[in-house]
């Protein structure tokens, strides 16, 4: 979109399983697909309470979530909606993104101040709420979505 005037600016992306393509996500909500990424919609131009603040592909490339900075997810494609945070919430800090579990029916969504909260089959690990300071924050996540060694 460089060059391009946005609403909003992009705050996250994804890519598709084969890596032939991606989507950006506005803070506005509007979701851009490049390459072989499929459009299956966006809050663009709908009312948020939030900005959106990051966005997780489906694995399978046909879907995608958008979370929003108060922990409201939005599901799009044959990503399914399993649980938000949405709304007042008296936390310190902003939910900084989603990251979806290999199987696509779960995720976890960081929060600035190192917490996690997680929905579906995402199994907790830890976080690095004890970590985080006022001085550093988290701004995202990734998930190691290797099979096991067995």
């Amino acid at each position: 979109m460089g060059g391009k005037p946005l609403s909003e600016p992009i705050v996250g992306m994804a890519s598709t399983p084969d890596g032939g393509g991606y989507w950006g996500v506005a803070a506005d909500g509007g979701v851009f697909a490049f390459g072989d990424a499929g459009y299956h919609g966006s809050m663009g131009g709908k009312p948020l309470n939030y900005p959106v603040s990051g966005m997780a592909s489906a694995p399978d490339g046909d879907g995608y979530w958008l979370v929003g900075e108060d922990g409201g997810v939005f599901a799009f494609g044959d990503a399914p909606f399993l649980g938000s945070f949405g709304g007042p919430h008296g936390f310190a800090s902003a939910f900084e993104g989603i990251v979806a579990t290999a199987s696509g029916n779960g995720y976890w969504m960081p929060l600035a101040d190192g917490g996690v909260f997680l929905y579906g089959d995402a199994s907790y690990q830890g976080d690095a709420s004890l970590i985080v300071n006022s001085r550093s924050y988290m701004v995202g996540m990734a998930a190691d979505l290797a099979p096991a060694a067995g």
